[in-house]
């Protein structure tokens, strides 16, 4: 699983480790009930060694929980930024969960330009005949045509909603420039309307007489 800023992703919080770190999040009077979202790197296969955790992660709000009787929790977590990992401690003494200190990969304020010609691309995208014929096109093309969300929220949104490959998810979250990123998000989202494209050109209707193609 992988959080992008700006994105909910609703967790449900069982292993001991997380559930010793939710803990102690939820119980940090005053605290920010914050924690980092990171991904494994896929390790070689028969190395032996544990997969590596990846430098880049979403920094995430507990934006709701509810805690079970068992010590469970039901979370909603909302991405806040990117950062980078600087140090990594593993498990130590009682602490059963990693702990990290992060830098920032980018400052969530900074002011953008050129983002707007990029979301009017996307929204052109998302918009067509063949695209439109995904749910979850449908579902965020009125948030890229949403005057008060922002060019960066929007983008955002739509990645999150659209991606689905793993290897590109984690090259929009670990790309610093919004519009770098934004080029991600409509390279990736061309590429699915071609792959549409080429599943419309092998309808029936298009077949040559007694044939099929495979």
């Amino acid at each position: 699983m992988l959080l992008l800023p700006h994105a909910a992703l609703p967790l449900h919080i069982f292993e001991p480790r997380y559930r010793q770190m939710v803990e102690r999040v939820l119980k940090d009077e005053g605290g920010t009930r914050q924690f980092a979202m990171a991904t494994l790197a896929a390790s070689p296969q028969d190395t032996g060694r544990p997969p590596r955790v990846r430098d880049v992660v979403c920094v995430g709000h507990i934006a709701e929980h509810q805690r079970y009787p068992d010590g469970r929790f039901d979370l909603v977590l909302r991405g806040l930024c990117r950062a980078r990992i600087l140090d990594l401690q593993e498990p130590e003494g009682d602490r059963l969960y990693r702990q990290a200190m992060l830098g920032p990969l980018e400052l969530p304020d900074q002011a953008v330009s050129g983002l707007t010609g990029a979301r009017r691309e996307l929204r052109s995208l998302l918009a067509g005949p063949r695209l439109q014929r995904l749910q979850s096109a449908r579902v965020v093309l009125p948030w890229i045509e949403r005057d008060d969300l922002p060019c960066r929220v929007a983008i955002e949104l739509v990645a999150y909603a659209m991606v689905k490959d793993d290897e590109t998810r984690y090259a929009i979250l670990s790309e610093g420039d919004a519009n770098r990123r934004a080029g991600l998000v409509w390279r990736e989202l061309k590429r699915m309307d071609r792959l549409l494209a080429l599943a419309d050109r092998q309808g029936s209707r298009d077949w040559p007489k007694g044939m099929s193609w495979n």
